[in-house]
C-alpha cells in the first residue's frame, strides 16, 4: 500500500494540483469575472476562426440596416451585410463573463432590454449606455425575455418575472404536473461538489478542501523527494539533520491533515467523479429527495431548471423550455404546468434556440443539433440536415453532430447556425457565406479565467492531445484519487498512527 499510494500520487501531482486550483477558481466566477486571458495563448481549438466557440447567440433588429448581435462576445452593433462592428457594450463592466449576454429585446413599449450571466441591462438612449436594472430576485442570471402586449416577461433559471409600467412582479409559477418535490440526483451532486448545498460557507469550505489536497500534494511530495536526497548525503557522509528535520515535519503534517480531512476528500473526489461523463450517464436520470437545511431544501419547484419561455398566439400558450424538457400552461400558469408527451431531442446542456415556426411548429436548437419539432404529432425535423430526425440506436455522448449555440435569419434572410466547433453555417446551402470576424470582436473576445478553469477541471483543455479519449480523464483521476486516500489512511492507520 504503501509503495502504489507513493508511485501513484506522483504520476497524478501535476493534475490534483490543477483539479485543486480550478475548482477554487470556479466556486468564485462573479469575484474573478474581470479576468480574461488571451486566446492566443490557449489550444488552436479556443481560438476564434468563423464565429465559433459560442460567438453568437443571436441578432435582434432595431431597423433595416441596424442589427445587434450579441453572446458570448458581448452586444455589438453592426449593419445589415454584416461588415461594420461597433462595440455596444458601454455600461457593461469589462471582462468577457461580464458580457455574456443570454438574450437582447428590443421592446415595442419599452425599448431595449439584455439579459447577461451577472443581471439584466436597460439601454439610456440619452447617455448611450446600458444601465444595470435592480430585479426582486436574489438570482441575477436572466436567459430570456419575452415582449408580451404590455408587458415584458423575463426569465431567470428560477423565476419568471413580469415588468409593467416600471414596475417588476414576480410570478410564481405552478408546479410541474406529477410533481413529487423531488430533485434531479445531478444537480444533489453538483451543489455538493460546489459547496453551494450550504451558499457561501459552503463554498468557502470546499475552497478549503481545494488548498488540503494541495498541500498533502506538496508534503508528499517533499517526503518524497527528500528521501533521496538523505540518502545521497548520508552515502557522501555529509549532515542531514536538517533534512531529516524538515521529512519528520511534512511526513507528520501530511498524515493528520489527510485522516482529520479523509471524509471531506472523499466526498468531494466521488461526488466530481460522476458529474462528467461516463459516469454521468448512471445518474443524469435519478431523482432523489431534497436534503433538509440545505440551499436545495426550496419550495420553488423550478429552482435551476428555466432556460426559454415563448408565447405561442395561435394556441394561446406559453412554452417553457427547461432542464427536464419542454412544458406548457394554457391557462396563463394558473393550474399545474403540462409537459409534453413528445420531446424534442436536446442536450444536457441546454436549449439556446427556441423559436415559433408555424402552427403547431417550433425550432429547438442545442448541442444536439436544431430541429423543427411538432409536439402535436411527435414529428421531428431535421432542420440543418433537411430530413426526418432519427434517434440514435446505441446511446453515445451527449451531443450530436451539430453543437447549436446560436441562430438568426437577419443576414439576407437565411438561415443561420452558429456552431460551437464549427462558427456560421449558412443551412440554406445558397453559396451565400456568412462574413468572417472582424478584428475588433476578435481583439475583445478573450476567454475569462473562469472559463479556463472550467476546461481544466473537466479535461476539455486535453482534448487537442487526446481527442475524444479525454473524457475519461476525470473517472480515471477520480478512481486513482480515491486509491491514494483510502491507501494512504491505511499506511497511516498500519505505521504511524502510534
Amino acid at each position: 500500500m504503501k509503495k502504489y499510494h507513493k508511485w501513484v500520487a506522483i504520476v497524478l501531482t501535476v493534475f490534483i494540483v490543477l483539479y485543486a486550483v480550478s475548482g477554487i477558481i470556479l466556486n468564485h466566477r462573479e469575484l474573478l469575472s474581470s479576468v480574461d486571458i488571451d486566446r492566443s495563448v490557449m489550444p488552436k481549438e479556443y481560438h476564434v476562426y468563423h464565429w465559433n466557440n459560442a460567438a453568437v447567440k443571436a441578432t435582434e433588429k432595431l431597423s433595416p440596416d441596424s442589427i445587434l448581435i450579441y453572446g458570448n462576445i458581448g452586444i455589438w452593433l453592426t449593419d445589415s451585410n454584416f461588415v461594420k462592428y461597433k462595440d455596444f457594450n458601454f455600461g457593461i463592466p469589462g471582462g468577457i463573463d461580464n458580457r455574456k449576454v443570454c438574450v437582447v429585446k428590443n421592446s415595442s413599449k419599452y425599448g431595449l432590454w439584455a439579459g447577461t450571466l451577472f443581471g439584466l441591462y436597460k439601454y439610456d438612449v440619452k447617455s448611450n449606455k446600458w444601465s444595470k436594472v435592480v430585479i426582486p430576485v436574489k438570482e441575477q442570471r436572466v436567459v430570456d425575455l419575452l415582449d408580451l402586449g404590455d408587458s415584458l416577461y423575463m426569465l431567470t433559471r428560477s423565476h419568471l418575472l413580469v415588468y409593467k409600467e416600471g414596475k417588476f412582479t414576480s410570478r410564481t409559477l405552478p408546479p410541474p404536473e406529477g410533481y413529487d418535490g423531488k430533485i434531479g440526483l445531478f444537480k444533489t451532486l453538483w451543489v455538493i461538489h460546489s459547496g453551494e448545498i450550504y451558499g457561501i460557507s459552503g463554498k468557502i469550505i470546499v475552497d478549503f478542501v481545494g488548498i488540503i489536497f494541495i498541500f498533502l500534494t506538496i508534503t508528499g511530495l517533499i517526503v518524497f523527494i527528500n528521501k533521496y536526497r538523505i540518502q545521497n548525503r548520508f552515502k557522501k557522509k555529509k549532515d542531514f539533520k536538517k533534512l531529516k528535520k524538515i521529512n519528520l515535519w511534512n511526513l507528520r503534517w501530511h498524515n493528520k491533515t489527510g485522516w482529520i480531512t479523509l471524509i471531506f476528500l472523499l466526498i468531494t473526489t466521488t461526488t466530481g467523479m460522476f458529474l462528467r461523463p461516463p459516469l454521468l450517464v448512471a445518474i443524469a436520470d435519478a431523482r432523489v429527495g431534497k436534503i433538509p437545511g440545505t440551499e436545495l431544501a426550496q419550495p420553488n419547484p423550478w429552482f435551476d431548471q428555466l432556460r426559454r419561455i415563448i408565447y405561442d398566439k395561435e394556441k394561446n400558450r406559453f412554452l417553457l423550455a427547461t432542464f427536464y424538457g419542454i412544458y406548457y400552461s394554457d391557462d396563463n400558469f394558473k393550474s399545474d404546468i403540462k409537459k409534453f408527451e413528445n420531446q424534442p431531442p436536446v442536450s444536457v446542456m441546454g436549449v439556446n434556440v427556441f423559436k415559433k415556426t408555424g402552427e403547431s411548429k417550433y425550432l429547438v436548437g442545442s448541442f444536439e443539433g436544431l430541429f423543427e419539432w411538432n409536439p402535436e404529432t411527435g414529428y421531428v425535423f431535421d432542420f440543418i440536415k433537411k430530413e426526418p430526425y432519427k434517434k440514435k440506436k446505441v446511446a453515445g455522448p451527449p451531443i450530436g453532430d451539430y453543437l447549436v449555440t446560436g441562430y438568426t435569419t437577419d443576414y439576407k434572410n437565411q438561415n443561420i447556425v452558429f456552431d460551437y466547433d464549427k462558427g456560421a453555417l449558412n443551412i440554406d446551402k445558397t453559396g451565400i457565406n456568412f462574413p468572417g470576424v472582424p478584428q475588433n470582436i476578435k481583439k475583445a473576445f478573450g476567454i475569462s479565467l473562469w472559463s479556463v478553469a472550467l476546461e481544466t477541471h473537466t479535461g476539455r483543455i486535453f482534448q487537442p492531445l487526446l481527442g475524444l479519449f479525454y473524457v475519461l480523464i476525470v473517472p480515471l483521476v477520480g478512481l486513482s484519487l480515491l486509491f491514494i486516500l483510502i491507501s494512504g489512511f491505511i499506511v497511516w492507520w498500519k505505521l504511524h498512527r502510534q
